[in-house]
């Protein structure tokens, strides 16, 4: 007989968990046991009741083959489309297990009248997981390349900021030039790691020249 488990998951400590248990009520034998619960945010994502499902590399999944893991809707399973497409190929094609998303009916490998049908329908939500991930990934790098051209064309530096010159930086230039100090006390007066130190060089020379 097949074990079926429900997964409730929140973000933050302000949602609550209660209308996704009882969507999920109705499909497990034991509330109390068989709906595993998450609050994990954006920041730290440790999903610790997740993980006892579909198991880690010091520990077996509860998930076997032919069980059965329902969830409310898709976004349960990851907090981007790459996330959720990982572990729907993980449950589906790794564990073996079945899902059922209560909000998508589509997304239902347990209502397959046969293992093909099965098959199928979990290999076309991992390509259109798959694909959506990649576009998720492309606007993404979009975003970030429009938003650097915007910075360059207001003139913003990207990039670590340029180290400033000290205030006695020409006094112990010359000193060093001049043969009087050596490199290693210069950048000891000036407090300057050596290779500071020298990009200065470099820039003071190029900005005298």
């Amino acid at each position: 007989m097949r074990n079926v488990y429900g997964y409730a998951r929140v973000s933050t400590t302000d949602q609550n968990l209660d209308r996704q248990i009882e969507a999920l009520k109705p499909y497990v034998e034991c509330p109390e046991r068989d709906i595993l619960q998450d609050m994990a945010s954006g920041k730290d994502f440790d999903r610790k009741a997740y993980n006892s499902l579909v198991g880690t590399p010091t520990s077996a999944p509860l998930l076997r083959k032919g069980d059965l893991l329902v969830i409310v809707s898709l976004d349960r399973l990851g907090r981007n489309y790459s996330e959720i497409r990982n572990q729907w190929e993980n449950i589906t094609k790794t564990i073996q297990a079945d899902i059922k998303v209560l909000d998508m009916p589509l997304l239902d490998t347990s209502s397959a009248a046969s293992d093909l049908d099965k098959r199928f329908i979990a290999d076309l939500v991992l390509q259109i997981l798959s694909y959506t991930a990649q576009k998720e990934r492309e606007n993404t790098r979009s975003r970030q390349m429009q938003g650097i051209k915007a910075a360059r064309a207001k003139g913003k530096h990207l990039g670590r900021p340029k180290a400033e010159f000290p205030v006695e930086w020409e006094k112990y230039y010359k000193l060093w030039t001049d043969g009087i100090i050596t490199a290693t006390k210069a950048m000891e007066k000036l407090n300057l790691k050596k290779t500071t130190f020298y990009k200065l060089v470099k820039r003071y020379k190029a900005n005298n020249e």
